[in-house]
């Protein structure tokens, strides 16, 4: 599965280790429509996205002077919940789609804040700011420019609909395993074993495990879901799942790390 950009929480930075409800607007695949009124790419075919969803505590290990990590405390959401790294239109490559050179170069330069700002609403924009701690580092500007922008939707419903895949994740037994595991250790096969009883056998197959160093420690830092399917206000995250093919798992095993530095 596919990286992202220079944010730090990326499959493809060095440090890794290989080893809400949304709303509505415009008309659905059925008509030849996204959310939010854009023409569907590729003439009707399945679309197939990335979703990338982070373990924040492990990101801010190797990250701690960053704004979201230098706030981060044990009662806030992302001390035991996952958060939003970013939902990637497939396949890899598609980016920065009618992005001007200027806005391509400050986003690959890590220059965000000079990103323009996201037109959502105050509902999203509040539930950002809690599901996507990187928003102290507009984190979400990056993301809009490098993949939302190729989603064929607005911006509101383009984060609706990665909250709203977060969410069921978060209210699903992965959360529930990650939560109870705090300070210990996970194995790819317990990680996917939680993804097959919540999301339908074979679920697990479609997730990558992405973990990073810390000192003699193996973090367990995102995971990334490969989805296939028209995402609704209500997603069905089983069959999106479904739809999609395995991947390899990536990191065997790794510590579910907890907040603070270690």
């Amino acid at each position: 599965m596919p990286g992202d950009g220079p944010d730090g929480k990326s499959a493809g930075k060095a440090p890794l280790i290989a080893d809400a409800g949304a709303k509505s607007g415009g008309t659905t695949a059925g008509g030849g429509q996204t959310r939010g009124g854009a023409p569907a790419p590729g003439g009707g075919r399945p679309r197939e996205f990335v979703l990338a969803i982070s373990w924040q505590p492990a990101f801010c290990e190797t990250h701690a002077n960053k704004a979201e990590c230098r706030s981060q405390t044990a009662t806030r959401f992302d001390a035991d919940h996952f958060t939003l790294h970013g939902l990637w239109p497939q396949p890899r490559g598609r980016e920065y789609c009618g992005v001007s050179a200027r806005q391509r170069s400050d986003d690959r330069a890590g220059r965000w804040e000079a990103l323009p700002e996201v037109a959502v609403d105050a509902e999203t924009r509040a539930a950002l700011a809690e599901v996507m701690p990187g928003t102290r580092s507009a984190l979400e500007r990056h993301e809009w420019l490098r993949h939302g922008t190729c989603s064929g939707t607005s911006q509101d419903a383009y984060f609706d609909d990665a909250l709203a895949l977060v969410g069921a994740i978060n209210a699903s037994k992965v959360r529930d395993l990650f939560g109870a595991k705090i300070g210990g250790s996970l194995t790819q096969a317990e990680i996917r074993a939680a993804f097959d009883e919540s999301f339908g056998a074979g679920a697990g197959k479609r997730v990558r495990i992405a973990c990073s160093r810390d000192g003699d420690r193996r973090l367990i830092g995102e995971l990334t879901i490969g989805l296939v399917g028209e995402i609704r206000p209500d997603p069905d995250l089983a069959a999106l799942i479904s739809a999609a093919r395995p991947t390899d798992g990536g990191c065997n095993d790794g510590v579910v790390d907890a907040v603070g530095l270690q």
